[in-house]
């Protein structure tokens, strides 16, 4: 004789004709179900949906050496991975970005290498002590279980025994009662989202105030210094030389877009040269400076032919004529290098009479090119 399994279920009884055990759905109402416990829909049928325990291991005994081990272990690389997250933001905040009291020189010495390394350092070693912290906790602590389980009908339900045996699962977690562990996890859940909102500051108190883009750390009276440091006086350069220099300014021999080449023209070059309009005035005698930055690409611009006064990218092969107020003659690049007003100062150095009147670099979309 062969018997059924008529219990109510998500399919115990279901294929069976009978009014009474139709199953869960037909019995109750979505509230109802909603509103009971696990155990409650245990008594119902939901062990008889098809899933079947192949093997479960428990994990460590609540209160033994081995569970105090591991629980150790797991809060300790939690606590460790909030710990790297704190040293992120303070590291972040010594740049100044939100306490100007706070800020490093990160221009001076071996600190200006290391600001951005050790950011990614403390964030590396956040984000692997969670990962670590995890796993750990779902190895050492967690319940093991293999079961084998049938695909479900999608009956209310099965939802509602699904999202029973989720909340079932956070019990058997026992978070509730490791403390240790608890506080680790509020520890590391507070600097590491401290550590990933914190780079969101630069919208908040952006230190790239006013025309970043427009403008350089040249100004009125800053001097023009070798990438030794040194300043330069009208006659150091022989005739047809370039030289590359920099701003006089804290950091300014590091700023890439404050690069500047000083020509000494040949004097049939003086002759010839035909400024542009509005920048007459902008050589010093037959001195002349000019952006080092290609207005292509943004390449530096390091090639200098005298004998035919062109100054030559080698990236793309842009040229432009130093004695056309560098203007584009060869080449994708269509806009004229940007020349430095300059002049001398009291001591006979050369200095800059102002900063670019324009903005150096590749162009942008509405600029005129010239």
């Amino acid at each position: 004789m062969t018997t059924r399994d008529t219990r109510p279920g998500s399919t115990g009884g279901a294929d069976v004709p009978d009014t009474l055990y139709g199953g869960p759905d037909d019995d109750y109402t979505p509230e109802q179900l909603a509103a009971m416990s696990r155990q409650d829909l245990d008594r119902l049928g939901a062990r008889y949906d098809g899933v079947e325990i192949m093997h479960v291991d428990p994990g460590p005994e609540p209160g033994s050496n081995l569970e105090r081990r591991a629980v150790r272990q797991v809060g300790t690389v939690f606590a460790l991975a909030g710990l790297f997250a704190f040293l992120f933001v303070v590291v972040y905040v010594g740049s100044g970005w939100f306490l100007p009291d706070w800020q490093w020189d990160i221009t001076e010495g071996g600190w200006s290498a290391l600001f951005t390394p050790l950011l990614g350092l403390f964030m590396g070693l956040s984000l692997l002590c969670v990962g670590l912290g995890l796993v750990l906790f779902t190895k050492k602590l967690l319940p093991h279980e293999t079961a084998v389980q049938d695909k479900h009908d999608g009956s209310h339900f099965d939802r509602v025994t699904a999202g029973a045996t989720l909340v079932g699962g956070w019990h058997n977690s026992g978070l509730a009662r490791r403390k240790l562990i608890t506080r680790s996890l509020a520890l590391m859940g507070g600097g590491v989202g401290l550590m990933l909102i914190m780079p969101l500051g630069g919208l908040i108190k952006n230190p790239n105030k006013g025309n970043p883009l427009g403008t350089t750390s040249w100004a009125e009276g800053v001097r023009l210094l070798r990438d030794d440091g040194s300043p330069i006086r009208p006659g150091d350069q022989e005739p047809g030389s370039l030289e590359t220099v920099f701003p006089a300014v804290p950091g300014g021999n590091r700023e890439a877009d404050a690069a500047t080449m000083l020509i000494r023209l040949r004097p049939e070059q003086v002759l010839e040269n035909e400024p542009r309009e509005g920048q007459a005035d902008f050589s010093f005698g037959d001195y002349v400076a000019y952006s080092k930055i290609c207005t292509h690409a943004g390449c530096p611009v390091s090639l200098y032919e005298q004998e035919t006064s062109r100054i030559l990218c080698p990236c793309h092969q842009s040229q432009f004529d130093v004695t056309q107020g560098a203007k584009p003659v060869f080449g994708p690049a269509t806009r004229a290098l940007p020349q430095l007003p300059i002049g001398v100062d009291d001591e006979g150095f050369f200095v800059a009479r102002s900063d670019y009147i324009e903005a150096v670099g590749p162009t942008y979309w509405n600029r005129e090119r010239i």
